[in-house]
C-alpha cells in the first residue's frame, strides 16, 4: 500500500524502527505488460515475438524530448537486436518501473520532515516509497539515470537466455556465441530472435546477467550535425504523418466533448449563470456544475466550447491574484523580510561587510508553459471501472486523484498512457484528468474535456515570478570576486507542487498550507558554479496569492539569469573582459572551461565590446554544464537573436541526435521564456489570453544555432535543461554590449537601466 506523507510523519513518529523495517522489505511486482499472442515476456522491460518483434516498456511520458528512442535504445544494445524490429509499448504505473532517482532527489516534498532519509542516491527509503507507490514520474532529466541499468540488466539477461537456446541446438558453449543485429551466431550459424524465443522463454532468466564491456555511447567526432543517425527516432514516423493519438484524438464509441470554465486565481467559487441562455444551441448541450468550475457537454467540443461563451458564468473570488500586488509583495520582501540560509561557502558576511563593492537586483515575471497541446483527457467510467486516457508526467498520482474524487479504488482507475504535445512540466498537474473524470460520471457517457487556450492559461499554473539581491565584494587590484551572496524572494513553489503531487491539495490549498517555508527548490542553481571562496545563498518564502508550478529548467531557469547577468557586470565593472573573468572563477572545474573555451572558438568571441552584441553565459546542473554565446540586437520589434553558439558537456551521449534536438528545443523555448511567454493578472484573470500574445519566436526569427557537444566518458547528464537556464542571461548580456543598456528583468525590455 502507498505510503502518504502523513502516515510517513506518524509511522517514524510512533515507531521509526517498525517503518524502517517495513519500508525494506523486498518487493516482488505482477507482470505489468501481459504478452500478446505470439510474444513471450523476459521480465518487465522486454517482450520478444515469434517475428523477432522486440517491444520495450517505456514507463515515461513521452513529451517531445525522445524518451519513447532513448529507453528502447539502450535494450536494443545491450540484447543485440535490429533497430528495425524494435516497438515501443507505454508502460503503466508499476513498481517495477519505479524511478527511484526522482524519488530521491524530491524526498523534502513526499517525506518533509524527515527528508534525509530519502535523499542521496541508492536510498532504500526512498527505493521503497517510489516501488510500492508506483512512482513513475517523469521530471527534472532523470530518465536516463533512473532506467538504464535497470534495462540494460533485462536485455542483458534476456540475450544470455536467447544464446543458451541457440548454444543447446548447436551443442556449442554459449560463451563462443555472438548477438547482434536480432541474430545468435556462432561461427557460420546463424538463427534469429524469432526463431529461438519459444526456448528462451522457458529458460530462468540469469539473476546477474552479464553486461557487455561498454555502456552505449555515441562519440560526437563520430556522428557530425546532418549525418542520419544510428537509431531513428521511433515515434518520428508516426508524428509527421499524423498516426500518433494524442489525448484529443481518441474516439470511443457514445463519446461526448467538454469544455470547461474556471474562475479567476484566487479562492473562487462558482456563484452564478444564466441556463437559459443555452437554450435552443445545436450540439444537444448539458451542463455538469462543480464548486469551483462548470462545464457544457455537447455532441462536439466547438458547440460545448460555444455554449459556455453564451452561458458566462460568474465566479466569487477571495483575494484575486493581482499583478500589481504580486510585485509589492516580492519587493518588500526581497529588502526587508526574514531569510533562511540555504547554503554556505566561507564567510561572505564577514568579507563583505557593510561596504560591498556591488549589489544589484534582478525580477522574474510569471511565465507560461505556453505548450503546442492543451491539457485534454478522456474519460470512460463503466462497471465501477474508471478508464482514463490521458498524458501524465506523474500517471499514478492523477489515478489516485482521480479515484478519490468518484470514491472509487485506485485499482479501478486504468491509465491509457498518450504522447503530450509538448508539456514543459504543465502535465506533472492532473486537473483535467479529475474533471474529465467527474463530468464522465455525471454524464453516464464517455467523455473528452478539452481545455481552451484560455483556459489553459487561467488555470495553469505558472512559474513563480522572483526577485533577486546580489552583492559581492572583489579585490581593488584586478576585480576578482572575493565573496558573493545572493537573496532570492519566491515563493515556496516547491513545497506548493508537493502537496499538490502527493497530498492532493487544491492550488490554493497547498499555496496556503506552504506560506512561510524555507524552500531550497524554490531556489536551486542560485549557487553559481565558480570557486569563489565565500558565498551564500538565502530564500526569502513570501506570499504572493498566486499559486505556481514546475516550469522546464525549474528554479535554474531564473537563477542562472540572476547568476551571470550579476557576473556580466562585476566584470564590467572591474574592465575585465567577460570570458577571461569567468575562467579565473571555474576553478578546477574543467569541464565547465572547456565549456567556456570551445564556445569561445566557435562563436568567434570577440569579447562582446565594441557594441558587437555579442554576450556571453555559462551554467551547471548537475554533472552537465554548457556555455552559451549569443549574438543578439534591438529594434522596433523587439530583441531580434541573430546566432546562438553552445558548447556543452553533458557526459557519455547515448543518442547524439536526440541530444542536439534537446539543447537546440531548451535554447528556443529559453529563448521564448526570454523575450515572451509572460503574463501579468488582474482580478485574478490573465493578461495573456492566447499563443499570439506572449511574443514567442517564429520559424521566420529563429536565430542560427550551432552546437558542439564535448566527447565524455562521464555519466550521462540531461541535456533538456542547460539551454533553457543559460540563454536568458546571454541574451541580456549580448543586449547590453548592443546598446549599452542593462536589463535586469525577464522577459527582458520591460525595463532598463
Amino acid at each position: 500500500m502507498p505510503l502518504s506523507r502523513r502516515q510517513v510523519l506518524i509511522g517514524t513518529g510512533a515507531g521509526g524502527a517498525l517503518l524502517v523495517a517495513y519500508a525494506l522489505t523486498p518487493r516482488r511486482f505482477p507482470l505489468p505488460l501481459e504478452p500478446r499472442e505470439g510474444e513471450f515476456a523476459f521480465g518487465p522491460w522486454i517482450k520478444i515475438g515469434r517475428d523477432g518483434m522486440v517491444s520495450v516498456a517505456v514507463p515515461q511520458l513521452e513529451m517531445g524530448q525522445g524518451v519513447s528512442t532513448l529507453l528502447p535504445q539502450i535494450a536494443a544494445y545491450e540484447l543485440g537486436a535490429d533497430w528495425r524490429q524494435v516497438a515501443v509499448e507505454p508502460a503503466p504505473p508499476s513498481g517495477a518501473y519505479a524511478n527511484t532517482v526522482l524519488a530521491e532527489k524530491w524526498a523534502p516534498l513526499w517525506m518533509p520532515v524527515f527528508a534525509g532519509l530519502g535523499e542521496g542516491e541508492g536510498s532504500r527509503i526512498a527505493r521503497s516509497f517510489a516501488e510500492r507507490g508506483r512512482f513513475t514520474a517523469t521530471a527534472d532529466g532523470t530518465s536516463v539515470a533512473a532506467y538504464e541499468e535497470p534495462i540494460r540488466l533485462a536485455a542483458a539477461a534476456a540475450r544470455e537466455v536467447l544464446t543458451m537456446a541457440a548454444a543447446e541446438r548447436w551443442s556449442v558453449s554459449a560463451s563462443e556465441c555472438l548477438v547482434e543485429n536480432g541474430f545468435v551466431s556462432h561461427g557460420k550459424q546463424r538463427l534469429p530472435f524469432g526463431e529461438l524465443v519459444l526456448e528462451a522463454a522457458d529458460m530462468r532468466l540469469p539473476k546477474a546477467p552479464v553486461l557487455r564491456a561498454n555502456p552505449p555511447q555515441e562519440k560526437a567526432r563520430d556522428f557530425p550535425a546532418g549525418k542520419a543517425p544510428r537509431y531513428p527516432r521511433l515515434d518520428g514516423p508516426s508524428k509527421v504523418t499524423g498516426a500518433a493519438t494524442f489525448a484529443a484524438d481518441v474516439r470511443l464509441p457514445d463519446m461526448v466533448f467538454a469544455a470547461v470554465a474556471h474562475g479567476p486565481k484566487g479562492d473562487a467559487r462558482l456563484s452564478r449563470y444564466d441556463e437559459k441562455r443555452i437554450a435552443g444551441l445545436s450540439g444537444d448541450v448539458r451542463l455538469v456544475k462543480n464548486e469551483r468550475w462548470i462545464a457544457a457537454v455537447a455532441s462536439n467540443w466547438w458547440a460545448a466550447n460555444r455554449a459556455l461563451e453564451v452561458l458566462k458564468p460568474r465566479f466569487k473570488v477571495d483575494r484575486p491574484a493581482d499583478i500589481g500586488k504580486i510585485t509589492e509583495a516580492l519587493d518588500a520582501a526581497v529588502k526587508k523580510e526574514v531569510t533562511y540560509r540555504i547554503a554556505t561557502v566561507g564567510d561572505p558576511e564577514e568579507v563583505i561587510g557593510e561596504r560591498p563593492s556591488l549589489v544589484l537586483r534582478y525580477d522574474i515575471s510569471p511565465g507560461l508553459h505556453a505548450s503546442l497541446e492543451t491539457a485534454s483527457c478522456t474519460a470512460r467510467l463503466r462497471d465501477g471501472k474508471l478508464e482514463l486516457w490521458l498524458a501524465a508526467q506523474a500517471p499514478e498520482q492523477a489515478r489516485r486523484a482521480a479515484a478519490e474524487a468518484l470514491g472509487i479504488s485506485a485499482k479501478d482507475v486504468i491509465i491509457y498512457p498518450v504522447p503530450a504535445g509538448g508539456s514543459f512540466d504543465a502535465r506533472l498537474e492532473h486537473a483535467h484528468a479529475v474533471e474529465a473524470a467527474l463530468i464522465a460520471k455525471e454524464v453516464g457517457k464517455p467523455v473528452q474535456l478539452t481545455w481552451s487556450r484560455w483556459q489553459e492559461h487561467l488555470a495553469g499554473l505558472p512559474r513563480t515570478p522572483a526577485a533577486a539581491v546580489l552583492w559581492a565584494k572583489v579585490a581593488e587590484q584586478g576585480g576578482q570576486v572575493l565573496a558573493l551572496r545572493t537573496r532570492i524572494a519566491a515563493p515556496p513553489a516547491g513545497a506548493e507542487f508537493g502537496r499538490r503531487l502527493f497530498d492532493g491539495k487544491t492550488p490554493v490549498e497547498a499555496m496556503l498550507d506552504s506560506e512561510g517555508e524555507a524552500d531550497p527548490m524554490a531556489v536551486e542553481g542560485g549557487l553559481p558554479p565558480y570557486a569563489i571562496p565565500n558565498m551564500a545563498l538565502d530564500h526569502v518564502p513570501v506570499a504572493i496569492g498566486l499559486p505556481s508550478g514546475k516550469m522546464r529548467g525549474s528554479a535554474h531557469g531564473y537563477t542562472a539569469f540572476f547568476t551571470e547577468c550579476f557576473v556580466d557586470e562585476l566584470a564590467g565593472a572591474a574592465h575585465r573582459e567577460p570570458l577571461s573573468y569567468r575562467m579565473e572563477m571555474i576553478g578546477s572545474d574543467v569541464r565547465l572551461g572547456q565549456c567556456l573555451q570551445r564556445v569561445s572558438a566557435l562563436a568567434q568571441w570577440n569579447g562582446g565590446s565594441d557594441s558587437s552584441g555579442q554576450g556571453l553565459a555559462c551554467h551547471r546542473i548537475g554533472d552537465g554544464c554548457i556555455a552559451v554565446i549569443v549574438t543578439a540586437r534591438r529594434d522596433i520589434n523587439g530583441v531580434l537573436v541573430d546566432k546562438i553558439s553552445a558548447a556543452v558537456d553533458i557526459g557519455r551521449v547515448i543518442n547524439l541526435d536526440i541530444a542536439r534536438q534537446q539543447i537546440e528545443g531548451g535554447l528556443i523555448y529559453g529563448l521564448g521564456l526570454a523575450v515572451g511567454s509572460a503574463t501579468g493578472y488582474g482580478d485574478g484573470l490573465p493578461f495573456v489570453g492566447r499563443l499570439s500574445g506572449l511574443s514567442l519566436p517564429l520559424l521566420g526569427n529563429t536565430p542560427q544555432i550551432d552546437i558542439e557537444i564535448i566527447d565524455s566518458d562521464e555519466k550521462p547528464s540531461d541535456p533538456g535543461e542547460l539551454g533553457v537556464a543559460v540563454i536568458g542571461p546571454a541574451i541580456a548580456n549580448a543586449l547590453f554590449s548592443a546598446t549599452g543598456l542593462r536589463f535586469r528583468r525577464l522577459p527582458l525590455l520591460e525595463d532598463a537601466e
